[in-house]
């Protein structure tokens, strides 16, 4: 699972500790929380999308824009089960969850039973 990603010449990870988005511009040395939010549910993963970073919840998968600062529900768990990780062939993004694995050939906003 990646719990932490590359933007640019930053560094973004979840701290599993606090349940906090944290950013790092020096290489990971220090860390400062960039979005803290029980609402959203326990983050378990990120995905560098291009345009944008989603992330999986124990609650929904989330989509920022923003480079973490906000974060949008993209798809409720209810359909799918639990989001837990997520890939990419370059193609289709897939999506492992607590019911099997899903694809989508549009950045998650539909998924389909692989």
């Amino acid at each position: 699972m990646a719990q932490i990603i590359q933007r640019g010449n930053e560094l973004i990870r979840i701290n599993t500790q606090k349940n906090t988005i944290e950013s790092s511009k020096d290489g990971g040395h220090s860390w400062h929380t960039r979005f803290s939010s029980e609402c959203k549910g326990i983050f378990t993963d990120l995905y560098d999308n291009g345009s944008e970073i989603l992330a999986c919840t124990s609650k929904a998968l989330y989509s920022s824009k923003d480079e973490g600062h906000s974060w949008h529900s993209r798809c409720t768990n209810s359909a799918f089960g639990e989001f837990r990780q997520l890939a990419s062939d370059g193609k289709v993004l897939l999506a492992t969850t607590s019911k099997g694995l899903f694809c989508s050939k549009d950045g998650g906003h539909s998924w389909h039973r692989r």
